[in-house]
């Protein structure tokens, strides 16, 4: 066992050096040999089968998330879901109806998808929040679809090419939660949906203004924004009592409003009484101009003075299987894409959102099941197309919700409203729903400060969700959403493909700690800073170049085949600025030359004379940032290998750093990295403590290697690689080993 007494401990010199005899050294030096096994596929099958009957077990069980808590249900839970369940339900029933006429559908349908939504989410959810059923955008959008499909096909009704819509939406997305393939909602990114959402809310209140002034009859409301825009001041003269009814209900709802969050800031005792008056403003105005729009037509029901959402029938007239046939599956096939897009990221943006804010992780993959399924049955109730809804899951959070299964207590409000309140709807004003929907999409539109942080954050960012507004303004939703995450996903190649690395050098450092004492403790250490400062670093410090035709090379990201050759491009263009070649004359005749060579008919009189810059001698490449290394990128590194050889007319040493996983390894040594000629000249080693004698005696403390001691070309962090380059420049005989006595660690230099 080596003895730790000195600093610095200087053994017999040995003549030459070879892998062996580099062994053999490793050996006097430490106690401990090891190597490291490399992953092989036999292992990773074994792995991912091993227990394979309880991986299978658990796999079916996470499909209904609510057996982990069901038996614990108790009162206090139950109090608050049914506090929450209802008031969410008194909500969703106003607005359910709401939104079916955006969906161009009778008012009974929007009670129908919010029945089953908040019916069937419980069993699957892996969010207490969420509030599943009709919304502003999905409803706009299915309205879209219908229109859409009508025009080509009239024989179908409105309601057979909604829930055909919602059936094969949910089929597809229940089969991309089985699959496991959550991940994908994660390549559409804030600024993407921010835009969608914006323009969105600017289509559907665009279009619900004339509803609610009463001059809609004059003007198509489907088209796009600009143009209703225009339309409607030039149909104005033809505003009527709708007008009236309309605007008095919007002023009304923001009143409440900005009342009630004024009184809970000034009253935060009552905080919780003014929250539900405020919750439930939705339901006072409706009820309030219900009874208005009664006492103005009740005369005159068949020739309403003002517009009425007019009969809604009692109970679910609609049960049955939706009808799809191949002519109707055609005709939906284009609009599929965009509609399970939107399904997916407003739901899964709000369930996230809302378990960051209540401490709790969601399942993405098990949402899309939620999801899929409420889809799925929803059509067999005559539901159309249902996911998250923002505002009631935000109202259904800040109610106390203790659990998923306050869904099932705003079902059962549904239900009561579906067979004993329809009479009643009959009386409800459309220029006030329509005033609900603009008030309700109102929140969806980014604000000032948010577009502020955007720009600050990232101005390209901030220009493609300027792109994706005033597409929707221009065009519709579906191209908006096209283009917003098409756009994103371009800028993500695109960073991926430029990125590039940084040259680096090394700086020495004091980290000095201030103790509560008043006394200063100094450490002493290295950091490599990229030489151009483009991390930030102080432009005054410069960092000590490796010198010695060593170069240190930091890798951003992922090593893969978009960016591979970017790296290498910044790599040999720099070592072919600052080195020499390793023949002066490299190319024996001008018929030895390749055609693209920049040099003239005599290339000897090119030649510098009294070159100073050095000759090529290793390369240090930092990999702690590279998590992925594909086959393009290895063949990039083996391209560039052999032709710095042939630049330095001989063989160049790659030393590797933070290589962050085996198989990165694994394909490295199969293309030849990793061995060295000279063996290990610096490798570092750990102190272990360890019971030799079986408790007879203390622990020892022995000395191990960090890596493989077969692989002296992969360090554990980038002093021991430039040591390591260092050591092969030197050629020295001398053995030492150098310690610091505040760390465990240690580094050892054979030359």
């Amino acid at each position: 066992m080596v003895k730790l007494n000195k600093k610095e401990l200087t053994l017999t010199q040995t003549p030459a050096v070879s892998i062996s005899s580099s062994m053999n050294r490793i050996k006097t030096v430490t106690d401990h040999e090891y190597y490291e096994p490399y992953p092989t596929l036999k292992d990773w099958f074994k792995k991912k089968i091993n227990n394979l009957n309880q991986t299978i077990k658990n796999y079916f069980l996470s499909y209904l998330p609510f057996l982990n808590w069901i038996y614990r249900y108790n009162l206090v839970w139950f109090w608050s879901d049914l506090i929450a369940g209802l008031t969410v339900g008194a909500i969703v029933i106003p607005q359910g109806m709401a939104y079916a006429g955006l969906a161009k559908l009778a008012p009974q349908f929007g009670l129908y998808s919010s029945f089953v939504g908040v019916m069937i989410y419980w069993f699957f959810a892996t969010s207490k929040d969420v509030s599943i059923g009709p919304v502003a955008v999905v409803s706009a959008l299915t309205g879209n679809v219908v229109d859409a499909v009508r025009r080509g096909y009239p024989t179908y009704e409105s309601h057979t090419i909604a829930s055909a819509l919602s059936l094969i939406s949910g089929c597809i997305i229940f089969s991309l939660g089985m699959f496991r393939l959550g991940f994908i909602v994660d390549f559409i990114p804030l600024p993407a949906l921010a835009a969608f959402m914006t323009g969105s809310a600017l289509k559907i209140a665009m279009g619900q203004i004339p509803v609610m002034m009463g001059n809609n009859k004059y003007l198509n409301t489907r088209e796009s924004i600009y143009l209703v825009f225009g339309q409607f001041w030039k149909q104005i003269k033809h505003c009527d009592l709708n007008a009236v009814l309309g605007l008095t209900s919007l002023v009304m709802l923001y009143s409440i409003r900005f009342i009630c969050a004024h009184a809970s800031r000034r009253f935060p005792t009552r905080e919780k009484v003014f929250f539900f008056i405020s919750t439930l403003r939705v339901v006072f105005v409706i009820i309030l101009f219900l009874f208005i729009s009664w006492l103005i037509n009740r005369h005159h029901p068949d020739h309403p003075r003002t517009s009425i959402l007019g009969k809604v029938p009692r109970g679910f007239q609609n049960l049955g299987v939706p009808y799809i046939d191949g002519t109707l599956l055609g005709a939906l096939a284009s609009y599929l894409p965009s509609t399970v897009i939107v399904l997916l990221i407003e739901h899964i943006a709000i369930a996230k959102s809302f378990g960051r804010i209540n401490n709790y992780n969601i399942d993405s993959n098990q949402e899309l099941i939620a999801i899929g399924v409420t889809n799925i049955f929803g059509p067999f109730f005559g539901a159309y197309p249902a996911t998250g809804a923002f505002s009631r899951t935000a109202i259904k959070s800040k109610a106390g919700v203790r659990t998923p299964l306050a869904g099932l207590f705003s079902g059962l409000l549904i239900i009561l409203g579906i067979y004993t309140l329809t009479s009643i709807f009959y009386w409800i004003s459309q220029a006030c729903l329509a005033a609900v929907i603009i008030h309700g999409v109102g929140d969806l539109i980014v604000g000032p400060q948010t577009l502020k942080r955007f720009w600050r954050a990232n101005p390209v960012e901030f220009f493609i969700f300027w792109i994706g507004v005033i597409v929707t303004i221009f065009s519709n939703i579906e191209t908006g959403l096209y283009i917003t995450t098409i756009s994103s996903g371009c800028l993500l190649l695109f960073r991926i493909a430029k990125a590039r690395g940084e040259f680096v050098g090394r700086v020495p450092v004091q980290q000095v700690k201030l103790t509560s004492d008043g006394y200063t403790h100094v450490t002493t250490r290295n950091i490599y800073v990229p030489l151009n400062h483009s991390d930030g670093s102080n432009p005054t410090i410069i960092p000590i170049l490796p010198g010695n035709g060593i170069f240190i090379y930091r890798v951003n990201e992922s090593f893969l085949y978009p960016n591979a050759n970017n790296y290498m491009e910044q790599l040999v263009e720099k070592i072919f600025r600052e080195t020499k070649p390793g023949k002066v004359k490299p190319y024996g005749s001008l018929g030895e030359q390749p055609w693209n060579l920049k040099t003239s008919r005599h290339p000897e009189k090119d030649l510098q004379k009294d070159d100073q810059r050095p000759h090529l001698h290793a390369l240090i490449l930092d990999f702690t940032g590279v998590a992925h290394l594909d086959i393009t990128g290895l063949e990039s590194l083996v391209d560039v290998r052999r032709q710095l050889d042939r630049y330095a007319d001989k063989t160049i040493n790659w030393h590797f750093v933070g290589l962050s996983n085996p198989w990165m390894k694994r394909a490295l040594i199969s293309a030849g990295f990793g061995s060295s000629d000279h063996g290990h000249t610096v490798f570092s080693v750990a102190n272990v403590y360890i019971n030799l004698d079986h408790g007879e005696n203390d622990a020892d403390i022995i000395l191990v290697p960090i890596l493989d001691i077969n692989r002296p070309l992969f360090h554990a962090d980038l002093d021991e690689a430039y040591e390591a380059a260092m050591a092969t420049v030197a050629q020295q005989e001398t053995f030492f080993v150098s310690r610091d006595d505040t760390a465990r660690g240690l580094q050892v230099t054979l030359f």
